[in-house]
């Protein structure tokens, strides 16, 4: 198996990972903050990040990965931002309607693009383009439903675009910046994505709901799930640093939409969530935005790929040529005795007294 099946093999079973995982977790925290009134987000997701950060350090101590340290004030930096960005989404939708909050996370493409486009001078073509609105336009049919605004939850909703864009781009630039694995990064970031969501989550989530979170009464059912929330959590995580990282913070971003069309499809299917024409026609047509986005980044993959080796070819002609040339200057010519001569060598002595 070549280089390039490898990473195209390791690429889908991430991107799988990512959404079985995902659509896992959102339908065990569903039952457990609708059916068992468990409305702790934030500090339910810094216990994500706990049980992440110890998952891994088993891992390590068992060697399936290796430990690659590398500038601790990026490492910090990062884990503290995407921490601040997590608590922003989550006031975010406190703070706002439904549909707002919807449109706070559609408008993350469109930021992601903005960003990558000004300061790494990335390019999308027109196809790539037509191909997110499309598909921001089928989430936005399905999921859109009210649109209430007040300032302090718009201002709200854009430092969590911005926070969450520039974490997400963090992800990738760093990757490959200091080439260290998703599993490497995330095992060192964790820890500060874990404190900094400890420590605020409480309070956001005493700001939200008006309850405590350490006055609750912990039923074994409430464990229970609290634990298996926990468990999936690590796939998910591992597998949002892994797509990023294989891919690009846009392609994360419209694999999230697609959870989004999944959880609405086996809310109604599994928990006889309401469902409308609407939503089946916004799904439909996320859908034919996702093929189309998914077609033209593999199209445009290969074409670069493409240029990229003709590119070389030239290269290793003239290289070639250089080779032969050479060899014919060189050592490769016969005297007459059939001995190869050598080259002419200049005596500094000779040069001097001459």
């Amino acid at each position: 198996m070549s280089e390039s099946e490898k990473f195209q093999l390791g690429t889908l079973g991430a991107l799988t990972l990512s959404v079985v995982s995902s659509v896992s977790i959102v339908i065990c925290n569903k039952a457990l903050i609708t059916t068992l009134a468990f409305s702790f987000a934030t500090t339910l997701t810094s216990w994500h990040l706990l049980v992440t950060f110890c998952s891994l350090h088993v891992a390590l101590w068992m060697k399936l990965f290796e430990h690659k340290p590398f500038d601790a004030r990026a490492v910090m930096g990062f884990g503290i931002l995407n921490g601040i960005s997590i608590g922003l989404l989550n006031l975010s939708l406190g703070f706002n309607s439904v549909g707002f909050y919807q449109m706070t996370k559609l408008a993350i493409i469109p930021c992601t693009v903005l960003l990558e486009t000004l300061f790494f001078r990335k390019k999308f073509s027109r196809n790539i383009q037509l191909s997110l609105a499309i598909l921001l336009l089928g989430v936005g049919i399905a999921t859109v439903t009210d649109l209430q605004l007040n300032l302090l939850g718009s201002i709200l909703s854009l430092l969590a675009i911005v926070t969450t864009c520039i974490a997400q781009i963090m992800t990738n630039t760093i990757q490959k910046k200091f080439k260290v694995s998703s599993t490497q990064l995330l095992y060192q970031s964790c820890p500060y994505q874990a404190l900094t969501l400890f420590i605020i989550g409480p309070v956001l989530d005493w700001l939200l709901t008006d309850l405590n979170v350490f006055a609750f009464k912990y039923t074994p059912q409430v464990l229970f799930f609290i634990v298996l929330s926990c468990l999936i959590s690590v796939s998910v995580n591992f597998s949002t640093f892994m797509v990023i990282g294989k891919t690009s913070p846009v392609t994360y971003q419209v694999l999230g939409h697609l959870k989004t069309c999944l959880v609405l499809a086996f809310g109604y299917i599994l928990l006889s969530d309401p469902f409308s024409w609407r939503n089946i026609l916004g799904i439909l047509v996320a859908v034919v935005g996702m093929v189309l986005y998914s077609y033209c980044s593999v199209l445009e993959n290969q074409q670069q790929k493409a240029s990229e080796v003709s590119a070389q070819l030239p290269q290793v002609k003239e290289s070639e040529s250089d080779v032969l040339i050479s060899g014919d200057n060189g050592s490769g010519r016969l005297s007459e005795g059939g001995v190869p001569k050598s080259p002419t060598v200049w005596k500094s002595d000779k040069d001097l007294k001459a």
